[in-house]
């Protein structure tokens, strides 16, 4: 990634200081309005950056982020994203493009409940809304491709804040959609009145939001990936987009066949199956069998080394959380949204430490009962050697009682 050179960098941070100081967008771009034709999306989050790197937090940055595109705008919307289908840059763009649609539609049916009296009288807008909510629902696919594949990409080029910010951001959207979702299922036990005006407030919020994160990302964030992530590495993000899926309204020409110049499609993975035997004190098994043992245990395993970086996990037939090879060499903090941040610092701390050897939560997702667990791993010596994640599903093994032994067992 290049550098800016220094007077460019001072000029940047001097702009974005002004704006930090309160001084109105107008007049900044009035005394920088020179300096503001030669900026790109990439020396915007190199600076953004090192401001986060220099002890400004990103909640401060994130506040300000519509005061700095307010300058920046202008600038920003004169560029053209040219990326051909099956590239993962156009299925995003194509994707925020199909969730601002849906949000202006939102508002349309929003106000003409609004303009109703009695219940009675929205049935069919009832149920464009649930209809509008479940596509909303689904979305959550593309933050999960961005959070998991694209994000991590951009991160092994140096750039780690703005994604970070973004993460933010998508922690921030995803109450404002289970609000939506929780009012429209429950509207016939809401008094109208009261259900109008929830409604009107959640979608506006909900519609701006958007529009303002949107705009960060397909003017700030994608072009800078475009710039720092090489064209042979489009080729696995564009793998692992396929293989944790799509929204139902990513339209199937866009997702496409992404082809990049020098890269085979019969291209080997990075581990190749040596077949050799891999001795272990209580026995020995060889690669494919390692590989294949841990993948058929019923839980999802991540490991962190020493480094605090993720150097395995396996591929549970039904993992709770999306991994994919993008995480890779990530460090274990940017694999877990800001507000945890420190928690995760503290656990690992805690194990290197010799303090703690475990720790665990349990969280209800989409009405399941998941269980994570955190252990200490360490040699013979007790060295610390790194952190193992376990997660699992535990939800049918609490409704477990009395006894079922191995003879009550049938093939069926």
């Amino acid at each position: 990634m290049r550098e800016m050179d220094e007077n460019k960098k001072r000029i940047l941070r001097e702009l974005i200081n002004r704006l930090h100081d309160g001084v109105s967008p107008q007049k900044v771009k009035e005394e920088f309005k020179q300096f503001l034709d030669d900026v790109s999306p990439v020396e915007i989050a190199q600076i953004e950056q090192r401001l986060v790197e220099e002890g400004m937090s990103r909640e401060v940055i994130q506040e300000l982020c519509d005061v700095h595109l307010a300058v920046f705008r202008e600038q920003l919307e004169k560029q053209n994203v040219d990326v051909p289908l099956g590239h993962p840059i156009r299925i995003l763009l194509e994707e925020h493009r199909i969730m601002l649609q849906l949000a202006e539609k939102l508002g349309t049916v929003t106000d003409k409940v609004r303009q109703v009296s009695d219940m009675s009288y929205v049935g069919d807008e009832i149920q464009n809304l649930e209809h509008i909510a479940k596509d909303l629902q689904d979305s959550e696919k593309h933050y999960l491709r961005e959070e998991n594949v694209l994000f991590p990409y951009i991160e092994k080029h140096g750039i780690t804040e703005p994604p970070a910010i973004m993460w933010m951001e998508h922690n921030q959207i995803r109450p404002k959609k289970k609000q939506l979702y929780t009012l429209i299922e429950e509207y016939n036990t809401v008094g109208f009145q009261d259900f109008k005006v929830r409604l009107s407030e959640i979608v506006e919020s909900l519609s701006e939001f958007l529009s303002s994160h949107f705009f960060k990302e397909n003017n700030i964030l994608f072009p800078t990936a475009l710039r720092v992530i090489a064209e042979d590495e489009w080729k696995k993000i564009k793998r692992e987009f396929d293989e944790i899926g799509y929204c139902s309204f990513t339209p199937s020409q866009v997702i496409g066949l992404l082809k990049v110049e020098g890269v085979k499609e019969e291209e080997v993975e990075e581990a190749v199956k040596t077949g050799e035997m891999i001795q272990f004190e209580t026995g020995s098994l060889s690669e494919v069998e390692v590989e294949a043992v841990l993948n058929s245990l019923p839980i999802d395993i991540s490991f962190v080394d020493k480094d605090d970086r993720l150097k395995y996990f396996n591929k549970a037939e039904e993992r709770v959380f999306v991994r994919t090879k993008a995480v890779i060499g990530r460090k274990v903090q940017l694999c877990h949204p800001q507000k945890s941040y420190h928690v995760v610092n503290d656990i690992v701390e805690s194990f290197k430490s010799g303090k703690k050897d475990e720790a665990e939560f349990w969280i209800n997702v989409k009405d399941r009962l998941i269980l994570i667990r955190y252990f200490a791993v360490r040699d013979k010596d007790g060295k610390y050697l790194g952190t193992i994640e376990v997660t699992q599903d535990i939800s049918d093994i609490k409704e477990i009682t009395g006894e079922k032994r191995l003879l009550d067992w049938e093939a069926s």
